[in-house]
């Protein structure tokens, strides 16, 4: 997002959790809820000019994240933040996932290549060959292999064992953004222009599907363990969902709210970031609340939610944070 640069503040501190009062407020059928002391759990990054930008949540509990203009990126654990070294400075760097060995991966336009790190730290580096590199967000499959989108080479990209396979979308569906994987290894992904979606079979076949709505402008997907995909209409200021076939929208508030980031919790629901309302939406029994951040100038750009239940954030004003799941699962 262009934006992103103006969104960035810096704060220094130590780890602190935050109490918010009742607030409750109805408006174009959205229900805006902040539950009686709400738990939040932030740590301040040590660096002015680092912004975390990916979040990603580990099988052990970790939790992962990408760092714009840092050569490292972060990993929570044990009530601690630490800062392991990358190869080079990261860039908008847009994709972040955790396999199931406790690897992260990650894409790095400086390097121009997508970045495996072991639990140790220890680096591996996978280029594309390509002189100019935009990459958007980045999942791993079951049986490991690593999609993302490539900007560059319009489409999306599949790295298997160490060999980059293309996927490429139709001419005129510019600006992939979002990916996922499903359970069953079928990739999901989104279209910017066009307003589309991309279905890639376990076999390799690929369907571009339209969206009902043309203008709006899908970015973050994810997919719920009952194969619903649901995914961000920036534009439009909506959550989408595609379920079965049929197509649902749903409301997020009356102004643009600056949806990015998406995550799907183990009870069902689902959670994205409001950048410019300093909030966490979720989605559950076809109600979206909306959670305020503890600070007003909060920017949540990337969310995940960890085994426990607790809701993460990657704040890009310098912050990463945590809903506390009691209050996550909340009314």
């Amino acid at each position: 997002m262009p934006e992103r640069a103006q969104w960035r503040r810096r704060r220094y501190g130590i780890a602190v959790i935050t109490v918010i009062g009742l607030a409750l407020v109805t408006y174009a059928g959205v229900r805006l809820l902040q539950p009686p002391a709400a738990r939040f759990l932030e740590y301040p990054l040590r660096d002015r000019q680092a912004a975390p930008i990916a979040i990603a949540a580990a099988g052990d509990g970790s939790i992962w994240f990408t760092i714009d203009h840092a050569d490292a990126i972060g990993r929570w654990r044990g009530g601690r933040v630490e800062w392991l070294p990358t190869p080079g400075p990261n860039f908008d760097p847009l994709g972040l996932a955790v396999a199931a060995d406790g690897s992260a991966w990650y894409t790095d336009l400086a390097a121009g290549a997508i970045v495996r790190m072991a639990p140790s730290g220890q680096t591996s580096q996978f280029a594309l060959g390509s002189p100019i590199v935009r990459l958007g967000r980045l999942a791993v499959a079951p049986d490991g292999s690593v999609w993302f989108a490539d900007v560059t080479g319009y489409g999306i990209t599949e790295l298997n064992n160490g060999t980059f396979k293309q996927h490429a979308i139709a001419a005129g569906a510019e600006g992939p953004y979002g990916v996922a994987v499903a359970a069953d290894g079928t990739v999901w992904a989104t279209v910017q222009k066009g307003s589309k979606l991309v279905r890639i079979a376990p076999g390799g076949s690929m369907e571009m599907i339209d969206l009902p709505r043309r203008d709006a402008v899908p970015t973050d997907i994810a997919v719920a363990g009952d194969g619903a995909v649901f995914f961000l209409e920036f534009r439009a200021n909506r959550l989408g969902r595609l379920r079965q076939g049929e197509f649902s929208e749903f409301a997020v508030a009356s102004e643009n709210a600056g949806l990015s980031g998406l995550a799907v919790a183990p009870d069902g629901s689902v959670w994205f970031g409001m950048v410019r309302h300093a909030s966490l939406g979720r989605l559950r029994d076809g109600k979206v609340e909306t959670f305020r951040l503890p600070r007003a100038n909060a920017r949540p750009y990337s969310v995940a939610v960890d085994r426990g239940g607790n809701v993460w954030y990657a704040d890009i004003s310098g912050y990463i944070g945590a809903l506390l799941a009691g209050d996550a699962a909340g009314p």
